[in-house]
Parts: C-alpha cells; structure tokens; sequence
C-alpha cells in the first residue's frame, strides 16, 4: 500500500457542554451482546494461545499490537515516536520507547493514521509534551523493554522503565479499558489530543472536565482520512484530585479547553490501581458514554480480559487446523487473528454513525463498518469471510452501500468516514458481487447493480477514457495499466451480478467492459505495457523496471502485471499464445532474476525471480498452473512461500500485512487452495500444508480436511476423496464447502500424472 492522493480538510466544531447523560445513565448490569456472542461457542479449545501478535510488528508487517476484540472499533496499544514508513501503525518491534496508548490503530497498511485519544500514566513532574527520540526524559515519553511486556488478543501489559509503572489494557467493541499501578501516590495521566499515528495531525480539539471522575472531549484531525472525528468519554475509577488543561504548553484556567492541540492531566492521590474506562463514538461523547454503560458497565478488569478471549476463541476455532509442528500452527491462528481486525465497527450502540456524508445516521438494521483496504482485501480476505463470517458479510456489504448512497460512488479505500481514492480500480465490486452471487442474505441485489452502474461513470480516476476509448492513455495519468486491468477485473464481477438480476443491457454493458484488458497487452513483446492516446506503446519500455507513482502500474512491474487477468485466464492464455506457451512465460516469471531499479516501490517484496508474494498483484499466479493441466508447478511454488516467506517471528510476514489479505493468502494455501478469480465461487488447489481442519461454515455445518502422507518431501497431491467419491478436479467449489462434508487428500514426493491435468479438471474461469 503506497501514499494517499492529496487530501483536502474540512473544520468543524461540536457543540458545547454536553454531559448530563454520563451522570444520569442507569448502569446496565447484565452480561453485554458480546459476551451473550461468545457463550454460545461449543469448542473449548484455547485458540488464543496459538497466536503470537509480535507477528508482523517487524519487518515491513506494520501490523496493530495491542488489545482488542474481532472487528472492534477500539484498537488499544502502545505508540512509538515515528520513525519512518515501517511504524505506519504506530508500534514497530524494533523500538523501545513508547509515548503513550492511543485507541485506534491500522493494522498492515503502508500508509500511517490514526492514533487518537492517546493516554500516558507519569510520576512526578508534568510534562506536556512527549519529548524526543533522543531525549524522551524532555517529555512524558519512557522507555520499555520486551522483557517486561507481553500482548495476547484482548489483552496488552508493559512496564514503563521510567516510572516504574505497570500498565495494562484490554477492550470491548466499543470501549478501551486501562489498569494502571503506580508505585506512588504522586501518579498522574496525560491526556493528549494533539498526537495521532503517522500523517495525522488535530484540526480542533476539545476537553471538559464532568465530575470528580469524568472527562469528555472531542478530536478533529486531518491526514490519510481527510476529515476524521472521534468523541471520547474518559471515566476513572478512583476520584481525580486535579485536572491541568493546556493547550500545546500552555496551561489554561476552567473545566474546558478547546484548541488545535488541546491536553489534560490527570492527578491522582493513589498507590491503589487506577483503572480508565474510554468510550468512543463518531458521533458524540454522549453516545461514546452510552457505548461505556452498555458495553463495560463495571470494574472487573480480568472480566474484560476473560469476555475479550472468549470471543477470540469463537472467532478463531471457526477453523480448527493441526499441523506438524508448532510454528505453523502459531502462524495459522496469528494469520486467521490478522484478518479479523478490521473492517472495524464505525457505529454506537444505539445504532448511530457518521456517514460519508458527515451527516449522523441512525440505523439498527445492520452494523456500520470502516476500514476498507479493497484493493488489497478482495483477493481473498473477504472470500474468507464468505466461509467463516458469513454472518458478517451482509454488513460489510451493506455498509458499502451506504457509503455509495452518501458519497455517489462505491467506496475505494474507506477510513473513518472518509474516501482516500487511495489504490486503482473499484475493488468493492469483487467484494459485493462476489457476496450476491454466494447468496449472502440481507444484501439489496438490485441496488448493488446500480451503484455498480453508477460508479463506471464517475469522472476521476480514468474512467472517462474507459467509457469512450476502452482504455486508459499512458499519457493521460499516471499507473493507466494498473488502473485498467483492475477496472477490467471489476467490470467482470459486475456482469455476472447483472447476469445473475437477469439485466441483460448492464450485462453485456460489463462484459465488454471486462475485455477491455486486451487492450493493454502488446503482442511483440508479450507484455501488458502503457498504451498513448494516439494508440503507440510507451517507449522506452522495460518489463522489470518499476518507478513507484511514476510509471504504468501500481506497486509492480509488467512482469507482474501481465497477469492480472483472474477472470478471463483462458483468454489471457489466448494472447500468449496458447497453453503451452502460457506455461512457458509462467515458469520464466519464477526466474528471472533482475533489479527492477532505484525507484521500485517499497511493497514490491517476497521475491521469487519476478514474482512478490509480499505484494497483492503477484497473490493469485502461482495458481495459473491449475488452468493448464500442471498443478504440481503450483505446489511447488506454493509450498516454497509458506515455508520461506512466513515465519514465527516479528518479521515473519513477507510484506505489508494489508489488513489482512497477507494472512488471507497464508490460510487458504496452508488449506490447499486459493479464490484466483475473487467472484467466481472457485479456489484453486496448490499445495496443503496442514494435517487435518475443520471449518465451521454455520454453527452447526462443518467441511474437514484431511491430508495424508503429508511431508516437507510430500508437496505434490496424488488424489483427492470428496464425501466418499474420487475427486479429480484441480478447483474446489464454494457450494460444496458451504454445505459440509469431508475432504481427503494424499500427498506424495512427485507430481501426479492424472490428478487435475485432464482438460476437464483444469480450472476455469466461468462463474460456477
């Protein structure tokens, strides 16, 4: 993921005093929906130890540690000073100071935001500021080390060397709850509002003093997301002795401060432990305290902690995998932990959120989600989740929707309320098609179709030369390949939406849209290149070379991008030259070794001759093979990455984490297959790593695999058993996942001759 388009901020302010509802509120004492969620999981299996989220926090992983629950809105943890590209979620393993704990996080992407409402406990004497890398004492900032520190889903603890203060942190959904020990009574707590992750930076700020216990406040800040608002309500378990407002390093007089860099301390008089309750809210802090008395109502602490594994376990037992050693059972469930962060709730629990078109909304028909990397995540995390969170699929899509109806087109890259336009192509249209034709319930199927509609005519981002030439001119914007083989890809899903409507016009409207990839792929050189508006190639042209946001593609090479056809691989094969020859330019990707130059994006990793298992656009090649009667080429391939390019370590993920489509590809494959085409309800077999899973497709309808013989030497599959019948297909449908049954597959050390190389066994690219 690479830098945003330029942004433009917009300033608002909120109301004023604001906090009767806090004092008033009747304290709900009965469990909360989500520990109500979790009781009903029926494996007692502890999945959570399996899971080590240090991985991918070094590295270029740039993934989220802290505490929080599956697709929560609060992402509670640590912040370090920034120090570069590698801490675009705030927390890189390699550093050892630590400014504060802020309540939302990205997790993987290459892009830094975020970080809001941080918090930071001190001894002794008030500093405003969080200081410097190099002087962190000038500020409230302190070192750590990771001995002293430890993290589990839901749960986050670290000593601060500094002050010798213990500090740990879990959530709900909705709320962040912190425990603080001093080793004194002269403990205080900064509140700061000025700092965010990366390029966020405040707009406005706002903090008033409530009660002897409670403070309220708001954060407005630009950067990736343009316009970002959070309201906070911040209550302490024991009574405040004192509260300094300042804004930057000034202290101001009264119980409200409002300001660009607004921040509060704290002052306590205990040597007991202090716990914080933080609510969040786009909405208001009245309804951030709304979403503290529903959601964590009490003091209990290990409670939260226990709620917070307990809905983790569900979560991740929706697949239950053994394997041969240890590791891989560690990088599975932190992989499948991964891809369960986000989209992440953007509403209250009364149902109200802020749109995209910065209007409240209230709306309990579904739960409102933000955090959309669709560019990344179409390939195969949201296919994921088709399998084991169909129940949340129908609010990932919904929640598109009415981003569209809000903002005139179906979202890009979603943050916050915001539109980045960050990424080529309209990658939610995999995701939604891809839902319609699985049958996920409660998705409005026609209006899915017209916002698809509409979003091809929107003048930006090429699409008007789309619309009247059928491609993108090389000399009109920049990445013009990239952008038109993701339209293409795009397009497609939509067809098959329109196909499925039984909408004949938008169906062959799309179709012929979905073809228009051929337009980029030059027969001298066999590549897919830069197309000028007067028809000539681009010249010089270089299929290694790449220039990051300087040339025709988007993070990669033509190389790379000559194969970014996943759903038209025969007809891709078609311009190669046939199947042999698709082959043979295949098996060159995997070596031909050359630099691809100074300028080459920071993405483009994990590299294999030409091909970046570390990048989204190289995801699915290693698959092709199954289109051409050599799967075993793709075990090959498949088996190296996981054994090579996933690790148990901080930098054991091979590039951005990419909230979490880096995962998704990990899972699948140590399945045994892979969603080439992102809509077409077909995975493609490689290689399985794993002894045996069971996959939780309903509550009560599981699909298990079992692999035999299998064995680093034992890569290649010999045979298959699907429900008690041979199986000699090189694919595996959706259909037959989603009603159970029993999958069993032997491996051997050499490539099988007649399992999935019959022409009527290859994969394909037609919607099944």
């Amino acid at each position: 993921m690479r830098k945003p388009y330029a942004h433009r901020a917009t300033k608002t302010r909120a109301h004023g005093a604001f906090m009767l509802l806090i004092i008033s509120c009747f304290i709900i004492t009965q469990c909360h929906r989500e520990k109500e969620t979790a009781s009903n999981a029926d494996d007692t299996t502890n999945y959570t130890q399996f899971v080590d989220p240090y991985m991918g926090s070094g590295g270029h992983g740039h993934v989220f540690v802290g505490a929080n629950v599956p697709f929560g809105a609060v992402q509670l943890g640590p912040v370090n000073f920034a120090r570069g590209w590698d801490w675009c979620s705030g927390y890189h393993y390699s550093d050892s100071i630590v400014v504060g704990f802020s309540h939302t996080h990205l997790s993987g992407t290459g892009i830094g935001d975020l970080g809001d409402i941080l918090l930071m406990p001190a001894m002794g004497e008030v500093k405003y500021t969080k200081g410097t890398p190099e002087a962190p004492e000038s500020g409230y900032a302190s070192k750590y080390t990771h001995t002293n520190e430890s993290v589990k889903p839901g749960y986050y603890t670290v000593k601060l060397s500094r002050y010798n203060i213990n500090v740990e942190l879990t959530a709900s959904e909705r709320v962040g709850l912190h425990r603080y020990t001093f080793p004194g009574k002269d403990g205080h707590v900064v509140i700061d509002l000025s700092e965010g992750i990366g390029w966020d930076s405040p707009v406005e700020t706002h903090v008033e003093q409530v009660n002897d216990s409670t403070l309220a406040g708001y954060r407005y800040s630009k950067g990736w997301a343009a316009d970002q608002r959070i309201f906070f309500t911040a209550i302490f378990s024991t009574p405040i002795n004192q509260v300094i407002l300042a804004k930057g390093y000034t202290v101001v007089n009264g119980k409200t401060a409002t300001g660009k860099r607004v921040k509060a301390v704290v002052k306590l008089n205990t040597e007991k432990p202090v716990l914080v309750k933080i609510g969040i809210s786009p909405v208001s802090a009245q309804n951030a305290a709304l979403n503290i008395h529903q959601e964590i109502p009490h003091w209990n602490f290990d409670a939260i902690v226990e709620n917070a594994d307990r809905l983790w376990n569900h979560a991740l037992g929706a697949i239950q995998v053994q394997t041969k050693t240890k590791s891989q059972q560690r990088i599975f469930y932190t992989a499948l932990y991964h891809t369960m962060i986000a989209p992440s709730i953007f509403n209250d629990v009364n149902g109200d959120y802020r749109g995209s078109d910065k209007q409240v909304h209230h709306d309990t028909s579904f739960t409102n989600l933000t955090t959309f990397s669709l560019w990344d995540t179409y390939r195969a995390t949201h296919q994921l989740h088709t399998i084991i969170n169909a129940d949340r699929v129908g609010d990932m899509v919904n929640s598109l929707l009415k981003i569209h109806e809000q903002q005139g087109k179906l979202p890009i890259w979603h943050l916050w309320g915001n539109e980045t336009n960050t990424m080529p192509g309209n990658s939610s249209f995999p995701v939604i098609a891809d839902a319609i034709l699985k049958g996920i319930a409660n998705v409005d199927e026609k209006k899915a179709l017209d916002a698809m509609v509409a979003s091809t005519l929107v003048k930006e981002r090429g699409l008007p030369f789309v619309n009247q030439l059928g491609y993108i001119p090389a000399d009109s914007i920049v990445e013009s390949v990239a952008l038109g083989l993701e339209y293409s890809i795009d397009d497609w899903c939509a067809a098959q939406v329109a196909k499925k409507l039984g909408q004949e016009k938008e169906y062959l409207y799309f179709l012929k849209r979905a073809s228009n990839y051929k337009q980029y792929f030059d027969p001298k050189t066999r590549f897919m290149r830069g197309k000028l508006a007067n028809g000539a190639w681009r010249t010089p042209f270089s299929p290694v070379m790449a220039k990051h946001m300087k040339d025709d593609f988007c993070e990669g090479n033509a190389w790379q991008y000559t194969w970014l056809v996943p759903h038209d691989v025969e007809g891709l094969m078609q311009l190669l030259g046939g199947e042999k020859a698709f082959v043979e330019k295949l098996d060159s990707l995997f070596v031909v070794n050359e630099s691809m130059g100074k300028e080459a994006s920071a993405d483009i990793t994990g590299l294999i001759g030409q091909y970046a298992i570390g990048n989204e656009p190289s995801h699915h090649i290693a698959y092709l093979y199954g289109y051409t009667g050599s799967p075993w080429k793709t075990a090959k391939t498949v088996r190296n990455v996981l054994d090579q390019f996933y690790h148990d370590a901080p930098d054991g993920i091979p590039g951005n984490e990419d909230v979490g489509q880096m995962s998704a590809w990990y899972i699948f494959s140590s399945l045994g297959f892979y969603p080439v085409n992102p809509a077409n309800g077909m995975y493609v077999f490689g290689s399985p790593a794993i002894e045996r899973a069971r996959i939780r497709v309903s509550e009560n309808t599981y699909f298990d695999i079992e692999v035999e013989n299998n064995a680093p030497e034992n890569i290649y599959i010999q045979r298959m058993v699907l429900n008690g019948t041979p199986y000699t297909k090189a694919y595996l449908t959706h259909s037959e996942i989603v009603k159970g049954g029993r999958l069993e597959i032997q491996m051997g050390p050499s490539p099988s001759k007649e399992w999935g190389t019959n022409k009527d066994d290859h994969a394909r690219s037609t919607q099944l």
